[in-house]
């Protein structure tokens, strides 16, 4: 058994592979006017602003979206209104500490919009903006890893929603908003840290699943490539 710093130092558990499903639950809230939109995020719960920015990487599509969370989209196709749309699409809910600052800052783009614009207190838009609540389910897949190479050889066969569990899902469990690989890495030799630090690099916001997996899976392989003799 390895000792640092002298103290015993026990083998980091196997890593475990799960999957999960994001559950969309209508919540009754709906919002004809940019004014009522922002009523309504005063007071909806924190899943329901976590499903309207990532519940869509999970939604099967057959071309990429044009607008990242549902409040873009939906400002730019039924309120018609680019700018608010283009302010709306920029934001990164990985650079937020938590939910609730990721709504303070949806609610600040608003009221800003609102003050500029002021008809868009009362114009109504084409399509009522239907808030949903999200509630995840997860499912162990079976699949175990002891070390990094056991789990370099896994990744390429893992679904996209268990990227989306690991990669993403993850940041609301653990601390620092940090992934499961890398926060498993973390538990074995330092010669891994070049491999945590870059994975903690990404921003998995912006890109599909598919794509995500893929940086992964590339990664990991590198680096596994530099660690053989």
């Amino acid at each position: 058994m390895n000792e640092k710093n002298g103290y015993e130092q026990k083998p980091p558990e196997d890593f475990v592979l799960k999957d999960c499903a994001l559950i969309a639950i209508a919540t009754g809230k709906r919002a004809l006017t940019l004014r009522e939109l922002r009523d309504l995020l005063l007071t909806v719960t924190p899943d329901s602003i976590y499903y309207h920015f990532w519940g869509g990487l999970l939604q099967p599509r057959f071309e990429e979206r044009e607008y990242n969370n549902d409040f873009a989209a939906w400002a730019w196709y039924s309120l018609h209104d680019a700018v608010l749309a283009e302010r709306l699409a920029v934001v990164d809910p990985t650079e937020s500490s938590d939910l609730e600052e990721l709504r303070q800052q949806i609610l600040e783009i608003i009221e800003e919009r609102l003050d500029e614009r002021e008809a868009l207190s009362w114009i109504s838009s084409d399509v009522s903006f239907e808030f949903i609540r999200s509630q995840i389910v997860v499912f162990d897949t079976g699949k175990r890893a002891k070390t990094p190479e056991e789990l370099t050889a896994i990744l390429p066969d893992i679904s996209p929603s268990s990227i989306f569990y690991h990669f993403i899902d993850s940041r609301r469990r653990l601390e620092h908003h940090r992934d499961d690989f890398s926060f498993w890495l973390s538990s074995f030799e330092e010669r891994h840290q070049e491999l945590c630090e870059k994975l903690v690099a990404i921003d998995p916001y912006f890109d599909s699943l598919a794509q995500l997996k893929k940086q992964l899976v590339d990664l990991f392989e590198i680096h596994s490539q530099k660690e053989t003799p």
